[in-house]
């Protein structure tokens, strides 16, 4: 699944996390509960890592 606005917005929570996301690492998690985090992942020495920026807001529209 790509990572466009529209993709983002009916992802729906299933019993396991699930990403949306893209080939460069950028990607949302969207937990069981609902909730939406933008994170990305990453490689440095040898060893991959994830870094969240926080939860993405759905509200306004």
């Amino acid at each position: 699944m790509a990572l466009t606005d529209i993709a983002i917005r009916n992802a729906k929570p299933s019993e396991k996390p699930c990403k949306v996301s893209r080939s460069n690492g950028l990607y949302v998690l969207v937990n069981p509960q609902g909730s939406k985090l933008w994170r990305v992942k990453y490689r440095m020495n040898g060893s991959t890592a994830n870094l969240p920026f926080g939860t993405l807001s759905m509200s306004g529209r």
